[in-house]
């Protein structure tokens, strides 16, 4: 059986390096839902790979700078 892969992120740090934006204007920006962005941001759900690079050209980093592999960071 295969091991469930646990997907965390950077995007609470990244929204405070990026002046302190809001989990709305970032919503805005990807054109989700602040409740969406929050379930990411916790870790809850897993955003589609569309929308993991918007996520990543909000903050003008690469995706591994979002989003990584549970032990990796």
């Amino acid at each position: 059986m295969a091991k469930k892969l646990k997907i965390s992120n950077n995007i609470r740090r990244l929204r405070f390096e990026a002046d302190e934006m809001t989990q709305a204007e970032l919503a805005k920006a990807v054109g989700v839902t602040r409740q969406t962005v929050a379930a990411i941001e916790k870790a809850r759900y897993a955003p589609s790979l569309e929308l993991a690079f918007l996520i990543a050209d909000a903050f003008h980093v690469p995706l591994d700078q979002v989003f990584f592999r549970e032990g990796e960071n």
